[in-house]
């Protein structure tokens, strides 16, 4: 069993930055099996895929619609991933969810795992 935190959400204006946080924790959570992805769902919309992270290694994806703005890293000495947001648009407004899986980065929601509660991002404009 997995557990994970997210944090870091909150009203932000436009143009500004946000960090997320994701801290996993666990007796079956070894930090090098694991990637780890970060998705969003706006209201009214369904999830999406936003960026994943290799822990071992480092790999990184982010999706196009954030790509050059959002950057996803790890800390491995505290089991916790990182979503740096910068100049946020208001349609970057959302449910930002963290997920773990056991294996290699991917896209697909539903091949992970373990999910967080998810943190709400509101950007004003």
């Amino acid at each position: 069993q997995v557990q994970l935190v997210a944090s870091g959400g909150g009203l932000v204006q436009a143009g500004r930055s946000v960090r997320l946080s994701c801290v996993a924790s666990g007796p079956t959570f070894t930090f090098s099996r694991f990637a780890m992805g970060w998705f969003r769902q706006a209201p009214g919309k369904e999830r999406e895929f936003v960026a994943t992270i290799q822990l071992l290694g480092g790999t990184t994806l982010v999706a196009d619609s954030v790509k050059g703005r959002f950057t996803i890293s790890r800390d491995n000495t505290k089991n916790t991933v990182y979503l740096q947001m910068n100049s946020l648009k208001p349609e970057d407004t959302a449910a930002y969810y963290c997920a773990t899986k056991i294996g290699g980065i991917s896209v697909r929601q539903d091949e992970y795992d373990y999910w967080g509660q998810g943190t709400q991002v509101t950007i004003s404009s």
